[in-house]
């Protein structure tokens, strides 16, 4: 409720930024339904002793809603858009939040941002058919990830690093994101 998800669409589609549903922002992205953010972060959350000091990396800023989501429950969040100008729609979007504790990077998200890590959590807004292994590099140990895997029948994955360096999955429930790329454009 603190953070003014019409502000994060386009003005023809205010009238619907409260609805829960998916909404085009341009370059064939969208912002996520509230409950799939509200979902993510729940999840991201689970077991994590100490959210207010925790760093997490969002990949796939798109207009930066959820970055301004997370903002309010995590101490740092470090969030990736490899779409020159949906990064720059972001930056736009967060300057008048003031959120001190938002850092957008434009790059390639499915490299992660080793330059921030470890990270106690990375949440994705874009599938692939696993789990990038930079991702897995750049989590702390216990540390887990939450992003959708797959191409057809996508699942929300959450995978934990334990202290070998391994990746346990579990599978929540079945979503629908757009797919993840890597590059910058």
């Amino acid at each position: 409720r603190t953070v003014p998800r019409h502000l994060f669409v386009d003005e023809a589609l205010a009238s619907r930024a409260y609805e829960d549903t998916a909404l085009p922002i341009g370059h064939g992205q969208t912002i996520s339904q509230p409950y799939i953010v509200a979902r993510t972060a729940e999840l991201a959350l689970e077991d994590l002793p100490d959210p207010s000091a925790a760093r997490v990396l969002e990949v796939g800023t798109g207009c930066g809603y959820a970055a301004a989501v997370l903002a309010q429950l995590f101490g740092e969040v470090v969030s990736v858009e490899r779409l020159r100008a949906l990064h720059e729609r972001a930056r736009d979007n967060l300057r008048p939040l003031r959120l001190p504790n938002v850092r957008l990077i434009l790059g390639d998200g499915a490299c992660g941002v080793s330059a921030a890590a470890p990270y106690e959590c990375i949440v994705a807004a874009a599938a692939g058919d696993e789990i990038p292994p930079a991702w897995i590099e750049q989590l702390k140990i216990g540390g887990r990830i939450v992003a959708p895997v797959g191409t057809w029948n996508q699942q929300l994955t959450i995978a934990i690093k334990d202290a070998s360096g391994h990746v346990q999955k579990s599978h929540k429930e079945p979503v629908r994101f757009v797919p993840l790329r890597g590059g910058i454009a």
